[in-house]
């Protein structure tokens, strides 16, 4: 009789057994899925320099630690390919890019355009930019207290340049 028990297969194995296989299946198919890249121009006639003075520290801090997000420009890393971490790379891009581009500020009205300034600053200042989740593979983006001096007095000029007034 105790021979017949472990010849029967649990009904919640059976399951687990056919979850873990779709799985495979799904992870397996997802590798076609190619999202597009983002590997325009980061510079160019609507880029950053062309709104606010922009020094060349201050541009270096930026395309160390910011471009690959918030530009047109990523420089992608090898595990770009398996996804789903690709397809999570492109939807964070794409965000970064939605909150400010870099590469493209046309489309910033002064108001709008102050506003980023005042949140770069801020986040930056909170540590909260770069994100984690980047610096935690690319230790080069992380900002050190006098890289954040840097930009924190770089986007209180910015912000003077920019001269919105209806704060």
């Amino acid at each position: 009789m105790i021979f017949f028990r472990r010849l029967q297969i649990n009904p919640m194995r059976r399951i687990i057994q056919k979850v873990l296989i779709v799985l495979l299946i799904l992870l397996f198919a997802i590798q076609f899925v190619r999202p597009a890249r983002n590997l325009g121009s980061a510079d160019g006639p609507a880029d950053l320099t062309h709104f606010v003075h922009t020094p060349d520290t201050v541009l270096h801090i930026l395309k160390t630690s910011c471009y690959d997000c918030h530009s047109n420009h990523t420089e992608y890393p090898w595990y770009v390919n398996i996804n789903p971490v690709g397809l999570w790379l492109k939807s964070h891009i794409d965000d970064g890019k939605e909150a400010i581009n870099f590469s493209d500020l046309s489309g910033f009205t002064k108001k709008k355009l102050d506003h980023r300034f005042g949140d770069i600053g801020e986040t930056v200042e909170k540590k909260e930019m770069p994100l984690s989740s980047y610096t935690l593979i690319h230790r080069y983006a992380i900002l050190d207290s006098g890289q954040i001096q840097i930009l924190k007095t770089w986007v209180d000029s910015a912000r003077k340049e920019i001269n919105y007034q209806g704060k």
